[in-house]
């Protein structure tokens, strides 16, 4: 049964893109932190190792919560790496394990990235398709990520 919630269905079909391009970015987010919660060494070892975990297990649950949008607006949510990583705005590395500084400095990146992306999000799916609901749920995913990245970033004197 199609859902009847006062938005257009070809709006509904924009905005459910939309936020499969936001599960991509979460889940190789995902991937990410995981791998440098795995790979993490020397200074700040065990601070970041659960900094790092604290993250991934935020991201998941945020994951989920856009695949159940996904749902509840009748669409389909993606679920394999490739559709993840083609439609992902983040870049991973494979085959490189960075230093602590630089995979703190690659994630607030990320975050970062996210941040700008759903910033459009938010602004697209009020005004552009009419779904106050998905504004304001990105709304809050949005300031989840700037927490984050805010977190990381105070590992960086001055600026």
């Amino acid at each position: 049964m199609k859902p009847d919630l006062g938005i257009t269905d070809k709006n509904l079909t924009s905005v459910n893109d939309l936020l499969n391009h936001v599960l991509a970015d979460g889940n190789v987010l995902y991937i990410k932190l995981r791998k440098f919660h795995w790979n993490l060494s020397g200074d700040n070892f065990m601070e970041l190792h659960k900094l790092f975990e604290e993250q991934y297990d935020a991201v998941a649950e945020a994951i989920d919560e856009v695949a159940e949008r996904i749902s509840t607006l009748g669409g389909v949510a993606i679920g394999t790496t490739s559709e993840f990583a083609e439609l992902s705005l983040l870049i991973e590395n494979p085959g490189k394990i960075p230093t602590n500084q630089e995979m703190i400095k690659e994630l607030v990146a990320d975050h970062e990235t996210i941040v700008k992306s759903l910033r459009k999000h938010v602004d697209d799916t009020e005004e552009k398709y009419g779904d106050k609901g998905t504004s304001d749920f990105l709304t809050g995913l949005m300031q989840e990520h700037e927490k984050m990245a805010w977190k990381l970033r105070k590992y960086f004197k001055g600026k």
